[in-house]
């Protein structure tokens, strides 16, 4: 009995291991086409990222670099969908099964029986409505009850439900492993309006498609429950995207924002407006904060447009 429990074990670890691994990965390997020529932005660094291909209705729908030890993304990619703007009011928040730690929680708490039942399917999940919330889920990422006491703040998306037109598409944005913690009046009065604008913009001149990463500095700060740091506060929020293929007649006004534009801002009580700027701009300004490398590129070549890139950015 000694020697068949030996030789089980190591079996079962390595399904248990396969079960991890053909969820989590450390690419965007799965999703890369919601990046410009599949090409994930470079220089951003975390403390334990997850790459998350986000998945609902089993579909991918968009990527996410994910850093759970601080229970907050860095950066959401996704492909902007011409749309009118309305947000979903019936999605309940979701939760991302891909940032799991799964195997050591089966071990931990259910032991060998629960390894069958675990499910492979890596869709987004409604978050438990009770207090309760699973300990696997709460210690990999953020739960509803890390804002219950958050005063002053709202959840925030990285890829906002007004940027897509399908209503999966839209319902698959309301996961925490999407949001971050913003100061209430800073959504209200000046990112929400920054988003619609870029969502206007892009509705009426780019001709193709869109590529968006939206992104965060960190600060020090955080939201605490029970005298325990649940959510690291954003210091700045940035947004970027590349329309290779855009209305070359467009007014002055906007048509220097193309191929390629972004903005900047900081997530501080209202006043602090987004600062457009050109990609480079940016990229200069995210060289200046902390978990950035300083050779940050959020776009392959600058969204620099060739006759090849039009025709890769077109068929992707």
């Amino acid at each position: 009995m000694l020697l068949f429990c030996m030789c089980i074990l190591p079996f079962t670890l390595l399904m248990a291991s396969h079960l991890v691994s053909a969820t989590v990965s450390k690419s965007f390997r799965d999703c890369s086409q919601f990046f410009y020529m599949q090409t994930p932005p470079a220089g951003i660094r975390g403390t334990s990222l997850k790459w998350v291909c986000q998945k609902y209705a089993d579909k991918l729908r968009y990527a996410t670099l994910y850093d759970s030890s601080r229970h907050l993304p860095l950066y959401s990619a996704y492909i902007f969908k011409k749309s009118d703007g309305k947000t979903r009011m019936d999605t309940p928040w979701m939760y991302e099964p891909q940032v799991e730690r799964a195997a050591q929680w089966i071990f931990a708490n259910y032991g060998l029986s629960m390894l069958a039942s675990h499910d492979e399917s890596s869709n987004m999940r409604a978050l438990p409505l009770s207090e309760d919330t699973p300990p696997l889920i709460e210690d990999s990422q953020a739960v509803l009850e890390d804002y219950t006491d958050a005063v002053g703040y709202r959840r925030g998306p990285l890829n906002p439900d007004l940027h897509q037109a399908e209503p999966d598409d839209k319902s698959s944005t309301y996961t925490l492993t999407n949001v971050v913690p913003l100061i209430t009046d800073f959504l209200e009065t000046s990112w929400k309006p920054y988003l619609d604008a870029i969502r206007r913009r892009l509705n009426n001149f780019c001709h193709g498609k869109s590529f968006v990463v939206t992104g965060v500095t960190a600060s020090g700060a955080a939201i605490q429950r029970n005298n325990r740091d649940r959510l690291i506060i954003p210091k700045h929020l940035w947004l970027a995207y590349c329309c290779p293929q855009f209305d070359r007649n467009s007014p002055y006004e906007v048509r220097f924002m193309f191929p390629s534009y972004g903005g900047y801002a900081l997530n501080e009580q209202a006043g602090y407006s987004v600062v457009e700027v050109p990609l480079k701009t940016l990229e200069s300004f995210l060289k200046s904060q902390t978990d950035v490398d300083s050779d940050i590129t959020i776009f392959y070549k600058g969204c620099k447009q060739t006759i090849m890139s039009h025709i890769a950015a077109g068929t992707q």
